[in-house]
């Protein structure tokens, strides 16, 4: 068995300064925009101190003891805390316009990187993958992102350097007291959420692993649907989303009193600092200390102090989940392929199609596939490879596109170790139409097109009539602009297959790989896609995995697998005189379609 690769597991945790650092090259593609904003948030929060000291003159102009003030000057301060109001609003708004593009890029840079790193990976991470699981990350990721760049600069940085301006403002006018129950107040909010949250973080990352755990259960699930109809086993798939469903309940239940506990203990905080502020405040007014004024300052300024303060433990609360979310998004690129280029790699350009497969061996894990594998195919030749099942046929094709790497031994494409070629130059020269035929959720024009997405279109209609689609398209209503549903479904394994020949056929390469490639068709339809194929492959290599011996008996030369390695070779009429492992395999197939 294959070594499981990518499971949905919590992640290495990165000290959090890393992950700001990866995020930091995201940033400066907009350094005049980003600019820009700061220099927004700065005056926004100007104008947001400057507040309380004009509500501070404006209560000391109305004061009872001060009838005689002239009516313009209330009427002033009023336009004047106004206008401030205003502008601190507006500048917000305009910062958050600014920096949007900053961020709204850099979600779209890092989840482009992450779609072309997975892509890169190699066979064995995408068979271990959980597709649903998988897609909630990346989605959870670049939420977090965005949360992250948005709050991180624009709510914790500003508030901070509130809370300081604040308190020597306090300390300035008012004395050391004020300032001190300010600081206290700050500081023991600021230990008491940090300590809760990294208690909760555990309730956090498992209600994430269920909700993904959850999630991949239901696509599993819808895309095998008709699995689940052939079997009976509706009530089995309820069971079991249930079962993710209930722990995805208890993890959030867990979450949310976690929650309840984190908030109890922030709004306590709070409450006690403003009474204290608010005593202090009050026994100096009367002490004659300060004027009503300057109480009404100190209110505006709690009040304003701990309003973003106490949004600022849901801030950390959700940077604290977004840090995780995007841990588990940088580890999909810290993923390394098992199958890379080397850095002197070749781009070569299409040759003739000469293969050789040269003393070939390959094991999955501690299981061995094929052990000393040789053969080779002339330009032009047509060679079918043939056995039972497990015998290490669609392995060979595996090797040969590189989404493993040879084990010992060496595959050659015109001369040259495949190993030295850049992946994409090799999988130019090599086309495929494999067993089981996966289409796009599109047109059929678009799934056939995919073949060569440059393709005219004329090339694209040559390929429909080689491929005998002309019926299938003549039948539909919309005609190649017919949608074939999620992975084909619409379509039958018949006509999928051709449409997979189609593609094979608009790809155009000098190497044609056919892995069953008639395996889904009825025999009158066999026979002409058989004969379309040899039109197709008269001047390129092919290289035929066939089950059914009928479909291979005009191949230039017959490879018989068994067990991993090549026990026989030739012609069919030579193989059957020989009366060896071929010999039998036609007699039980010939028996069987007797019967």
């Amino acid at each position: 068995m294959r070594p499981s690769r990518y499971v949905e597991q919590t992640p290495p945790e990165r000290l959090h300064w890393q992950v700001l650092g990866l995020l930091w090259p995201y940033l400066l593609e907009f350094k005049f925009r980003v600019a820009l904003a700061l220099l927004c948030l700065i005056a926004a929060k100007l104008a947001g101190i400057a507040m309380p000291f004009v509500l501070k003159d404006l209560v000391n102009t109305l004061d009872v003891d001060k009838v005689h003030t002239a009516l313009a000057v209330p009427i002033a301060l009023v336009v004047a805390y106004g206008g401030l109001r205003f502008l601190s609003a507006i500048i917000g708004e305009v910062r958050d316009t600014l920096f949007g593009r900053v961020t709204e890029r850099a979600i779209r840079r890092l989840g482009l990187n992450v779609f072309r790193h997975l892509h890169s990976l190699d066979l064995a991470f995408h068979l271990d993958r959980q597709t649903g699981g998988l897609s909630r990350d990346i989605e959870r990721g670049t939420s977090g992102v965005s949360f992250l760049m948005r709050f991180m600069v624009f709510n914790i940085v500003p508030t901070l350097l509130e809370i300081g301006v604040v308190v020597g403002i306090f300390w300035y006018n008012y004395g050391w007291t004020f300032a001190l129950v300010t600081a206290l107040a700050v500081v023991a909010y600021g230990v008491f959420s940090v300590i809760a949250t990294e208690w909760r973080t555990s309730y956090v990352r498992e209600a994430a692993l269920a909700d993904s755990s959850s999630n991949t259960r239901a696509i599993d699930s819808l895309l095998n649907y008709e699995t689940v109809k052939y079997f009976n086993n509706e009530a089995y798939e309820f069971k079991q989303y249930d079962r993710a469903l209930e722990r995805w309940e208890k993890a959030k239940r867990d979450n949310r009193l976690s929650l309840f506990a984190l908030n109890a203990g922030q709004a306590l905080i709070i409450a006690a600092a403003m009474t204290v502020m608010m005593w202090l405040a009050a026994a100096e007014v009367v002490a004659g200390e300060m004027t009503l004024g300057d109480f009404v300052l100190v209110n505006a300024f709690m009040m304003q102090l701990f309003l973003p303060l106490n949004f600022l433990g849901f801030v950390y609360r959700e940077i604290r989940g977004a840090l995780a979310n995007i841990e588990k998004l940088f580890s999909l690129l810290d993923e390394q392929p098992g199958v890379v280029d080397a850095p002197d790699a070749l781009d070569s350009q299409p040759g003739r199609g000469e293969l050789s497969f040269e003393r070939v061996s390959f094991a999955y894990g501690e299981r061995q596939v094929l052990t000393d594998v040789s053969f080779s195919l002339a330009p032009g030749e047509k060679v079918a490879i043939v056995g039972e099942s497990g015998g290490g046929k669609s392995t060979i094709i595996k090797l040969l596109f590189r989404f493993y790497d040879v084990a010992g031994g060496a595959i050659l494409l015109d001369g040259t170790d495949i190993r030295r070629l850049s992946q994409d130059s090799l999988r130019k020269q090599l086309a495929i139409v494999p067993q089981d035929t996966v289409l796009f959720n599109d047109t059929l024009y678009e799934n056939i097109r995919y073949g060569r997405p440059e393709a005219s279109e004329g090339d694209i209609q040559e390929a429909v009539k080689l491929a005998h689609l002309q019926t299938l398209v003549s039948r539909l209503p919309q005609g190649l602009n017919t949608r074939v549903g999620e992975r084909g479904m619409k379509l039958s394994g018949g006509e999928k297959q051709r449409v997979a020949i189609a593609r094979a056929i608009l790809k155009g390469a000098s190497v044609l790989v056919f892995d069953e490639a008639t395996s889904s068709l009825d025999s009158g339809a066999e026979q002409a896609i058989l004969s379309a194929l040899d039109d197709v492959a008269a001047d390129r290599t092919s290289l035929v995995v066939a089950h059914r011996l009928s479909t291979v008996v005009d191949a230039d030369r017959i490879l018989v697998l068994n067990g991993g390695r090549i026990v026989e070779q030739g012609t069919h009429q030579s193989l059957l005189a020989i009366q060896g492992e071929y010999a039998k395999l036609w007699a039980m197939q010939h028996q069987q379609s007797v019967a």
